[in-house]
Order: structure tokens, then C-alpha cells, then sequence
């Protein structure tokens, strides 16, 4: 994992991230959001721990590909930037 992704030196407690339950047909979508929002906080440990998912889970790919298409026509160019790096890291797993 990029260490760009990797925040090392935690200066408080770990982020709390709102998911529904794990059987809830939302989870995986939200997992998805988690995941990016770790990672764009610099802190992807924290949402891998709260979604139970690792950076380019492979299952996530088409919520994924639905935040990047939204952030694409949105223009929020730094949720388009960490979407594409999900992607790219899900085709190596």
C-alpha cells in the first residue's frame, strides 16, 4: 500500500466511521465511501479496520466505479484522483 495512504503517527483516536450493519444491502456501498474518505484523511488502517475491507477490494469495485462516475460530473477532482488508485490497486489483487 502507498504510504501516501498510511497515516503512521496518529494524533488522536481512531477515526469513527458510520456504517450500517454488516447485513444491511447498504454496507458494501458505504464501505466504499469509508474506504475513500480513509484514505483521503491519510488514516486507510482505521477505515480497513471499520469496513473489514482492504484498500482495492475487488467486491467494491462497482460502488466504486458509481462514486467515480458522481465525482467525474461533480468535478471533485480528489475523489475522482482516489477512486482511480482504488481501482488501479483492485486489479492487482
Amino acid at each position: 500500500m502507498s504510504r501516501a495512504f498510511v497515516k503512521e503517527d496518529s494524533d488522536g483516536p481512531p477515526r469513527r466511521f458510520h456504517l450500517p450493519k454488516r447485513d444491511d444491502p447498504g454496507f458494501d456501498a458505504a464501505a466504499a465511501w469509508a474506504l475513500l474518505e480513509g484514505a483521503n484523511e491519510g488514516d486507510s488502517l482505521s477505515a480497513q479496520q471499520a469496513t473489514g475491507y482492504r484498500w482495492g477490494e475487488p467486491g467494491l469495485r462497482g460502488h466504486v466505479e458509481r462514486i467515480l462516475h458522481e465525482a467525474t460530473t461533480s468535478g471533485n477532482e480528489r475523489l475522482v484522483q482516489l477512486a482511480e488508485r482504488f481501482l488501479n490497486a483492485s486489479r492487482t489483487l
